[in-house]
């Protein structure tokens, strides 16, 4: 049974079902919650007047939500169930170092993979021989990092000075893989799979002619089909890719495969995408919208979350877009945000239990001016702006707009 209550009227143990607008106008990114802290119910007066409460979820300790209904509730109509989620939870992983430790060996992995990337991509243009080991031994130091610290990986991939556009989106997606694969549990063999699919799944984008891929505005039919050729020419190149799985040019020909059957090249749905597949559809769109593209500016990470959680259940199946929200948090590392003091900060690390509320470290001042030293926020502590008001994140920026850098972290 689900109940209008007034935000005034919340208290915890409630679960909150549906607001009075959207989930993406909102820090919500995901929807349904159980109302854990008294910090939720404040983010909700911000934003709402009232919410529907499910009474049968909610943990209440009175049955203020449970007074039995005047007439029984029509049947409700049986939804279908979404495919079972394979290779999942098989491992809980623990973060054993801090993301200050862990930055420069991941800097140094990063770098070391970038360069073996580069390699396979010149092996591949002039139809030489590609390093398989080398390529295997980059996914397995990146695998290692990520399951060490997840959060290192991602901030020096999301602030470091960007390479080509096609470098630059293929080690992301790896790293993203990575990361999301240990957070739905995967055992390391299948993680290291998601990092390899990740990093090869656009491979044939070098074949691809430049005219098609710069275009600043709508591709036409010709130009379109030459752009959707890169998936079957890359599952070719994987195929024959000597030393190689079969598994990662079966992996790698999903990405743009829909949980609708609206993708390509087959126009697979649901359980026929399987979880690495979701997750490769996920991660590229995400990292699509995320980065400057010739025709579209980049979105902010809320932003981009946000049209994910829209599209869940249609385009991507819904409990993958959930768990990849839950993943990377309302504010991912990495996100340049703009407090409520004015000040520019990065965010850093994620706080798993409040995650509105994670670590940042405050790089500019309220003018723009580099900070040196740095300040290190860590807003679940809710430290003090001023006498009367805590810090907070008033937005996100855009990635690539602010002009701030890796180098405004390490040094």
């Amino acid at each position: 049974m689900k109940k209008k209550v007034l935000v005034d009227e919340l208290a915890l143990g409630m679960y909150v079902s549906d607001l009075d607008r959207p989930w993406t106008d909102t820090p919500f990114l995901f929807q349904g919650f159980l109302i854990e802290e008294k910090d939720q119910i404040d983010a909700l007066r911000k934003y709402c007047s009232f919410v529907m409460v499910d009474a049968e979820r909610s943990q209440l300790q009175d049955n203020r939500l449970t007074a039995p209904p005047s007439q029984p509730p029509a049947a409700a109509k049986a939804e279908p169930m979404p495919p079972v989620l394979h290779g999942i939870r098989k491992v809980e992983y623990v973060t054993s170092v801090s993301v200050e430790a862990e930055l420069p060996q991941a800097k140094e992995v990063y770098q070391n993979a970038e360069k073996v990337v580069e390699d396979v991509t010149k092996a591949i243009i002039n139809r030489g021989t590609v390093d398989v080991g080398a390529l295997k031994g980059a996914v397995n130091k990146m695998t290692e990092s990520v399951i060490r610290n997840p959060d290192a990986a991602v901030l020096f991939s999301a602030l470091k000075e960007r390479g080509g556009y096609l470098l630059t989106r293929s080690m992301n997606a790896s790293i993203y893989m990575i990361m999301f694969a240990r957070f739905l549990g995967m055992e390391q063999a299948d993680i290291e799979l998601a990092g390899t699919v990740g990093l090869l799944q656009d491979i044939a984008m070098v074949q691809v002619p430049r005219s098609a891929v710069e275009k600043k505005g709508p591709l036409s039919p010709e130009e379109i089909t030459l752009v959707r050729n890169h998936v079957l020419q890359g599952v070719e190149i994987l195929t024959t890719t000597h030393g190689l799985s079969p598994e990662v040019a079966r992996l790698a020909a999903l990405h743009h495969e829909r949980y609708d059957g609206s993708g390509y090249p087959k126009g697979l749905r649901g359980d026929d995408i399987g979880t690495i597949g979701g997750c490769a559809g996920i991660v590229d769109t995400y990292g699509a919208m995320t980065t400057e593209r010739s025709y579209a500016s980049p979105m902010s990470p809320s932003n981009a979350l946000g049209m994910l959680h829209k599209w869940r259940a249609k385009t991507f199946h819904p409990d993958l877009v959930e768990e990849f929200i839950r993943c990377i948090g309302a504010f991912p590392v990495g996100s340049v945000v703009e407090l409520n003091s004015g000040e520019v900060g990065i965010v850093i690390s994620q706080n798993q239990t409040k995650r509105l509320q994670p670590r940042v470290m405050v790089v500019r001042d309220a003018a723009g001016q580099p900070l040196r030293p740095q300040i290190m926020l860590d807003l679940s502590r809710g430290p003090k702006m001023s006498e009367t008001e805590v810090y907070r994140i008033r937005r996100t920026l855009e990635y690539g707009r602010s002009g701030v850098g890796i180098k405004d972290v390490l040094s």
